[in-house]
Order: C-alpha cells, then sequence, then structure tokens
C-alpha cells in the first residue's frame, strides 16, 4: 500500500528589511499652509490602508486628528516607492468650511513630529526594517509664487562636465523639480544629463552626459512647477480659477538663457 501524507510547508516569514529612504521637503522648517509629503521608500510597499501607519504628533507628542486627506486612490508611483500624502486642501485655503471650522492643521512656530510605523507591511508582507519620525517646526504662510526671475544661475564652462546650477531663495517642490526643468541649446534640442536636486529642495543641479559645448542655452521651466504650499510660478495657490478667468493668457513654458564659453 501507498502511504500519502500531505505535508504543509509554511511560508519563510519574510525578513525586514525595507526602509524609509527619505520624506520630501527635507527642511525641518516649513510653512503652516505646507500642501504635501512625499514618502520614498527603499522597495515596494503595501498599500490600501496606510494612514494607519502614518501620524502627525504635536510639541506634546499627541496625535492629531485625521491631519491628511484620506484619499481612497491613493497617490502612488507606479512601482510603489513613493508615496504622495496631502493636507487637507480644504483647511489650508481661507475662507472655506474646514478651515473656518477645524483651523489648519499645522499651526505657525509649532513644532511637530511625522511619525511613520515599523509595523508598516511592504509588498512582501515583512514590516519596515525601522520606522521613520521627521521633526519640523513651522513657519509663517507662505503666499508668493516662485519667482524663476530670482533665481540665481552659475553657468558651467565649455569643455566640461561641471553641473549648471539654480538656486531658489525657497525650497520647491522634490517631484515637480524632476521633471518640470530641463535645458534645450539654441535649436530647442534637450541636453541629455542627470539631475541632482541638492540643499534643502533649493537648489537643481544639471550634470550633461556629455560635455558642454560653446553656445547659448535655456533653462525650460513648466509654469506648474509649485513651492512647498501650492503656489506654483503661474499663480498662487490661493487664488480661485473660477475668481479668475482665464481670459488672461498663462503660459505652459517660461525660460532662462544662459551661455556656455570657453
Amino acid at each position: 500500500g501507498v502511504i500519502e501524507a500531505t505535508l504543509r510547508i509554511e511560508k519563510p516569514k519574510a525578513k525586514p528589511e525595507t526602509i524609509v529612504n527619505q520624506v520630501y521637503p527635507t527642511a525641518n522648517s516649513l510653512p503652516e499652509n505646507l500642501l504635501k509629503f512625499y514618502l520614498h521608500f527603499s522597495a515596494p510597499m503595501s498599500q490600501g490602508n496606510v494612514y494607519s501607519h502614518i501620524h502627525l504628533l504635536n510639541a506634546r507628542n499627541k496625535k492629531i486628528d485625521l491631519p491628511f486627506l484620506e484619499v481612497d486612490e491613493e497617490l502612488w508611483n507606479p512601482d510603489g516607492t513613493r508615496l504622495t500624502i496631502l493636507f487637507d486642501p480644504g483647511r489650508i485655503k481661507s475662507g472655506l468650511l474646514p478651515r473656518e471650522q477645524d483651523g489648519p492643521v499645522l499651526q505657525e512656530s509649532q513644532s511637530y513630529t511625522l511619525k511613520i510605523d515599523a509595523t508598516w507591511p511592504d509588498a512582501a508582507g515583512a514590516p519596515l526594517k525601522q520606522g521613520f519620525t521627521k521633526k519640523f517646526i513651522v513657519t509663517a504662510p507662505d503666499v508668493g509664487m516662485p519667482s524663476p526671475a530670482r533665481w540665481k544661475i552659475t553657468a558651467p564652462e565649455a569643455s566640461s562636465i561641471n553641473p549648471l546650477t539654480l538656486d531658489f531663495p525657497e525650497p520647491l517642490d522634490h517631484a515637480l523639480l524632476q521633471r518640470l526643468l530641463w535645458i534645450e541649446d539654441s535649436r530647442k534640442n534637450a541636453v541629455e544629463g542627470q539631475v541632482q536636486i541638492r540643499n534643502v529642495e533649493r537648489q537643481w543641479a544639471f550634470v550633461p552626459n556629455q560635455a558642454w559645448k560653446d553656445g547659448d542655452y535655456r533653462v525650460v521651466i513648466g509654469t506648474g512647477l509649485e513651492d512647498l504650499a501650492g503656489n506654483n510660478v503661474a499663480r498662487p495657490f490661493e487664488v480661485d480659477r473660477v475668481q479668475r478667468p482665464e481670459d488672461e493668457f498663462i503660459p505652459d513654458f517660461v525660460t532662462l538663457d544662459f551661455i556656455v564659453r570657453n
């Protein structure tokens, strides 16, 4: 006779290896009307129910009730390694009911801690290797638009692969800095290269793949580029499209010229 037995082998428990690489903005003083955080993970994360793992604590380490806009469609990048979490815009814009009733989430001159629990499972089901905290202090609301005219541009020398750098008076949105700024030559061809964002998102550096050639160049800036409070190059966050009719022409891009010489 044949003896049949079914053996069930337990799936090995996944080892905690995933960490929070970074939370943007990286500055530790942030405006009262801060719009969002970007959470970057070293590997894909489990999705759904994320808000149970993310907390905002006040200076007395007490959890703040519903600090974030809890959306059903969680804002993940395609590979599940970056999550965008938003503060409720209804509590940021003045004159809206949630703001009148509950006030803004963040209050000027107060300090806070963003806390990410180590129990949050990654996509393999393992908890994070460690939790993550970011302490920050809140400054006055930022209501000004980012103005490229006020950026400091430092041009490289021809035949070098030194970076072109742009320095901003304030931190700008980390994700948009990677997507909405690029460089074109005089024939409007995009220059290939690598972008580095430094100095708490106050510097954009571009390193070309090939040495700079002599000539005229321009930095192309999408007008959707925002600061930390959602003011963009074309309009402040507080201005409602309803109040300001679209008859004013808003370009999709603005440019800054620079010259590369030997």
